[in-house]
């Protein structure tokens, strides 16, 4: 078997690297271009051919003939439920996924739910507290299974996944760990099961944290990804010889003296190795993230990270591909190579020094620069003394934005204070400088609204009042350069006084509401554009038309917009005061 295997990996080795990967990994050809587009390197054709003996001889464990001997009905089905998870994890688990997702975890799930129901029967445990101990780790075994089953079946989890996950995985193991010492207890399995059942356990020792700390096995570590494949395999030995042993009676005997140091020798090996191909030289590149990374969309506050977070976001942002802008760094440049960058470019004296910087680290935007609220994350000491609101937390920046939102509102005052209105609000209107072309007036119950919106923009330099109409939205432009602009908003049921006296210009359009509504937007989540206050439904006669009389001037404050809203069914334009 060892040959054959070892023939194979040497055929896929001429015939080309997604051979290789068949004849070592015994899946299709196609998840080789999946895991490395552009070919294997070293590392990993090294990382093939060893792998290819050490699954070979472990295959060959798995095939062996069962023992004979009588066995009653559970023990028999015991067996067979054995062997049949042992074809899933060798073969089955191709044609299985093709299906959806959610059959293979429930197969999987009612697969080892009915082994581990046999295991409480057919070890003889020797202990009720051992065998109740058994059940509950049994149990949360199952749990882990039924978690992910819900999740793929988009139906509420057993609790948040950061907390229950870990747990459920760790009562995994100790399913595991628990059903050895059943075996040992009961005699009937040989020191060799055992060993690979403890082997087993170390094997998923080592999988959890390479998965749940930070700089885990991802798919740029495909070397180790091999090694872990191969690893795996020995869960597959201990459970096809646990169902091979069944029959015998009494502990078998003890294997010689020179076979047990062989078997402890291996058994370091297999638990100490992978651990010492993780350790690498200062030198060489780790590639932690990429571009492509699941965990680099969110961009967390800075204060919301602790310091050994705040690295790995740093490497997130310098890779990020996101609106298919070029990233800060290539992904061929290592951690070690982009972090040194990153803090070099906090000490750039200015943007040419910057471009420098990059241009030698192979930047594809090298003439970007780079902004100091990507640079917070590696060096916060410079860039908070010029920049300390981007060292706040989210719930800092949120209390300090609705600070400055309330601060500018009170700037504010209303410029009709004695003629009140049915509903009326005066509030701070943000805008982006040079960016806007004004606030939109509208009536966000109407379908056509959208299109609406689009026809008053295009409308509101067709006039010197910057005023653009389109059935049942009014944009109304700003005259200065501005970034906000402090707006009164007054609802009356007949038409006000035109007291056009103070003001720059008062003109007055039609304006429909079909839904009973007419408003003005207020910020959004995004806390950059909108009115600062709420602001109230305009339309308090209802659905119908409506006159729009809108005054503005500067001062000294900024600008001023004052916007009355009264029923009226005249569609003229009429300019008060030009």
């Amino acid at each position: 078997m060892v040959g054959l295997v070892l023939a194979a990996a040497v055929v896929g080795l001429v015939l080309g690297d997604a051979w290789l990967w068949a004849a070592v990994e015994w899946s299709s050809p196609v998840y080789a271009k999946f895991y490395a587009r552009g070919g294997f390197d070293p590392p990993t054709v090294v990382a093939l051919l060893v792998a290819a003996p050490v699954k070979a001889a472990l295959l060959w464990l798995i095939l062996r003939a069962p023992a004979p001997g009588p066995l009653d009905r559970r023990a028999k089905a015991l067996r067979r439920l054995l062997y049949l998870a042992v074809a899933y994890t060798l073969v089955l688990w191709g044609p299985i996924a093709l299906l959806p997702d959610a059959v293979d975890t429930a197969f999987q799930l009612a697969l080892w739910t009915a082994i581990d129901v046999l295991y409480l029967l057919v070890i003889r445990w020797r202990s009720r507290m051992l065998r109740a101990a058994a059940g509950v780790m049994f149990a949360v075994e199952l749990a882990g299974m039924a978690d992910e089953l819900l999740d793929e079946l988009d139906l509420p989890e057993l609790g948040p996944g950061g907390v229950v996950e870990p747990v459920l995985i760790l009562g995994g193991v100790a399913a595991t760990v628990i059903t050895v010492v059943g075996q040992r207890r009961d005699g009937r399995w040989s020191r060799g099961t055992q060993a690979a059942g403890w082997l087993s356990v170390g094997v998923y020792a080592l999988v959890i944290p390479l998965n749940f700390l930070p700089g885990g096995i991802s798919i740029g570590s495909l070397p180790m990804l091999v090694i872990m494949d191969a690893v795996g395999l020995v869960n597959t030995v201990w459970i096809a010889a646990t169902a091979r042993e069944l029959p015998a009676e009494g502990r078998p005997a003890d294997l010689p003296p020179a076979r047990r140091r062989v078997i402890r020798v291996s058994v370091a090996a297999v638990a100490v190795l992978p651990i010492i191909a993780l350790i690498h030289p200062e030198q060489t590149p780790r590639l932690t993230y990429t571009g492509w990374s699941a965990d680099c969309h969110d961009r967390p506050g800075f204060g919301d990270l602790k310091p050994a977070e705040r690295d790995a976001v740093f490497l997130c942002l310098a890779r990020s591909t996101d609106g298919g802008v070029p990233p800060m760094f290539p992904d061929s440049l290592s951690d070690q190579g982009i972090l040194a960058s990153g803090r070099a470019l906090c000490r750039a004296k200015d943007r040419d020094e910057q471009k420098a910087i990059l241009t030698r680290a192979g930047s594809a935007r090298p003439a970007w620069g780079a902004d100091p609220w990507d640079l917070v994350y590696v060096c916060p000491e410079i860039v908070g003394a010029t920049h300390p609101e981007l060292l706040r937390s989210t719930t800092e920046a949120e209390a300090a934005n609705t600070d400055y939102i309330a601060e500018e509102n009170a700037k504010c005052r209303d410029p009709w204070p004695r003629t009140k209105g049915v509903v009326q609000a005066t509030a701070k209107y943000f805008l982006f400088a040079d960016g806007d072309h004004g606030y939109l007036v509208h009536d966000p119950g109407d379908e056509a609204v959208a299109e609406a919106a689009e026809q008053a923009m295009d409308r509101v330099y067709d006039d010197s009042a910057l005023i653009g109409v389109a059935d049942s939205a009014a944009l109304i432009g700003h005259v200065e350069d501005v970034a906000d602009l402090c707006l009164t908003v007054k609802a009356f049921r007949t038409a006000p006084p035109r007291r056009t006296a103070g003001w720059d210009q008062v003109n007055e359009v039609p304006i429909t509401s079909r839904s009973g509504r007419l408003t003005v937007p207020e910020m959004g989540e995004d806390g950059e554009v909108g009115a600062g206050a709420p602001m109230p439904n305009l339309a308090i006669a209802g659905k119908g038309r409506y006159r729009l009389r809108v005054y503005v001037r500067i001062g000294d404050a900024g600008e001023e917009h004052l916007v009355a809203v009264f029923p009226g069914a005249s569609r003229k334009r009429l300019k008060l005061k030009p």
